[in-house]
């Protein structure tokens, strides 16, 4: 059991096979080796790539304004600042 440093409430925690180390259920990887953690509740498919992902990071269109941390999104626009994709916006 995780216990929380502020408040003292238990939490229930990942368990890393690879160094025992317990992480947050959300977790992805460990916090302590780095190890990516196989929990069947975190939605992962068998190529590793999690089904409630809407974005394919590994294959992503970052925003076309220089400044912004976003996404293009299926629609063409950007997930943070809605600008359309500059390609897209030089087509109309």
């Amino acid at each position: 059991m995780l216990i929380c440093e502020i408040c003292g409430h238990e939490t229930k925690g990942l368990v890393c096979a690879a160094c025992q180390g317990e992480n947050l259920t959300a977790a992805r990887y460990c916090c302590y080796c780095g190890q990516r953690l196989a929990d069947e509740t975190a939605g992962e498919n068998s190529s590793g790539r999690s089904s409630g992902d809407p974005y394919d990071l590994e294959n992503r269109i970052l925003c076309s304004d220089e400044n912004c941390i976003g996404i293009i999104n299926e629609e063409g626009v950007c997930t943070e600042c809605g600008r359309p994709l500059k390609e897209k916006a030089d087509q109309s």
